[in-house]
């Protein structure tokens, strides 16, 4: 008799599944409310929200709230209708790729209506059976499914490693030879999860003895890092050496999209290869003049990017002074490290929720390993001093009663 495709299913959760009746509403699918500010309601109480990225402040900002609201009224949500390449293309989409590509210093850019599905179908266009991927370990997930895509070889080097990525490109420069393929290294700009940058200026110096192509995840490093916040590449030296370069505008853009950019014969194969665009509809316009609004910000306010960086260096300096390892972060993005169990985890979180009006997100197995907890903050250009203040305070705290056992005890107490 076939087996019911869906016993497995019922059988097993997945890791994260089977906490989902503990956990769903307050932990997973928490409902934050309210304008997004440094400070949201959660569950009718106003807490400090650290889980949001937006990094500039932009989602609330009067400017960018002006123009989304009159590119809907005068557009709808509907507008354009279809995909770009049938019908659905407009002169404010050629204008918001070529501003991007300017900003970015590349030649062409490309809109994506979301950027995991987006550099999921990038990856895909970029390769055939016989070309070979090497990419970071540590990767985000839209990475990595992409990767899942390709038909040929892939080999992964351990997190930030140059000499494992050395050993790597050897073997995949091996394999290439006997494929008659090409190399394409993929790594990130920003690490998502400790804050780390990716060792662009190291795997760009390697160019000159082997030879592959470099596409950049900036999700993060976009906004943020590099003058003006042009990005990682920026920050580093080596953006001309990016052959692709990717960024979404759902972090410090604030709204929904994404882009390509690299030389103009890439990016033009990019529009026609590319089925995650080519066979679904273009981006509304509401979204299309809005990023533009924010753009231009980004480039005519520094002070958004100095007041982030400013908060971000009070927060970080602070949780050190008072003893938090936050790993090894290079970025906005601040990761506190603790010891503990998934239901501890939950205990002390519920803590700082009910108790203490922090909002963060938790970061457990099997995305980290067993026994480690990741509290992770995202500092923006809203938060305040006094947020900074408060939530070292209640850090410590919280510390204190995880390393005295006092979240196994609420643990057994239920």
């Amino acid at each position: 008799m076939t087996k019911d495709l869906f016993e497995r299913i019922r059988q097993d959760k997945g890791p994260l599944g089977k906490w989902a009746e503990q956990a769903e509403g307050y932990y997973v699918f928490p409902k934050l409310e309210g304008p997004i500010l440094n400070r949201m309601s959660f569950k009718g109480k106003k807490v400090i929200t650290w889980s949001i990225n937006d990094y500039l402040g932009l989602a609330n900002h009067p400017e960018v709230l002006k123009a989304d609201g009159e590119a809907a009224i005068e557009h709808g949500m509907a507008y354009p209708m279809g995909a770009r390449m049938m019908s659905g293309h407009t002169p404010f989409h050629e204008q918001l790729e070529k501003e991007c590509a300017a900003f970015v210093h590349k030649e062409n850019a490309y809109l994506l209506n979301f950027g995991y599905q987006g550099i999921m179908s990038a990856i895909d266009a970029l390769v055939t059976k016989h070309d070979i991927i090497v990419y970071d370990m540590d990767a985000h997930a839209c990475i990595i499914d992409g990767v899942r895509l390709h038909a040929g070889k892939r080999f992964v080097y351990r997190h930030n490693d140059m000499e494992s990525f050395e050993k790597n490109i050897k073997r995949a420069e091996k394999m290439a030879q006997e494929t008659g393929g090409g190399i394409l290294v993929i790594t990130e700009g920003v690490f998502g999860m400790r804050g780390e940058q990716g060792k662009l200026k190291e795997i760009v110096a390697l160019k000159k003895q082997y030879n592959f192509r470099l596409m950049v995840d900036d999700a993060h490093g976009f906004g943020t890092l590099g003058e003006n916040g042009r990005g990682t590449g920026f920050e580093q030296g080596v953006q001309d050496d990016i052959d692709v370069y990717f960024a979404t505008f759902a972090k410090s853009m604030a709204g929904i999209g994404a882009f390509l950019a690299g030389n103009k014969d890439v990016i033009q194969y990019l529009q026609y290869n590319l089925r995650s665009q080519i066979f679904a509809k273009s981006l509304p316009m509401a979204m299309v003049k809005g990023a533009l609004k924010r753009l231009d910000m980004i480039r005519t306010m520094p002070e958004l990017k100095e007041k982030l960086w400013q908060n971000t260096n009070s927060l970080q300096l602070g949780l050190r002074a008072a003893g938090f390892d936050l790993g090894s972060t290079q970025t906005c993005i601040t990761p506190v490290f603790l010891n503990g169990d998934i239901p501890e985890a939950m205990a002390m979180v519920n803590d700082l929720r009910e108790n203490h009006g922090i909002f963060c997100s938790i970061v457990v197995y099997p995305v980290i390993p067993k026994g480690l907890i990741i509290l992770r903050l995202i500092p923006t250009a809203t938060h305040t001093q006094q947020d900074i203040d408060e939530t070292i305070t209640a850090f410590s705290a919280i510390r204190e009663k995880l390393e005295n056992g006092a979240y196994k005890q609420v643990i057994l107490s239920h």
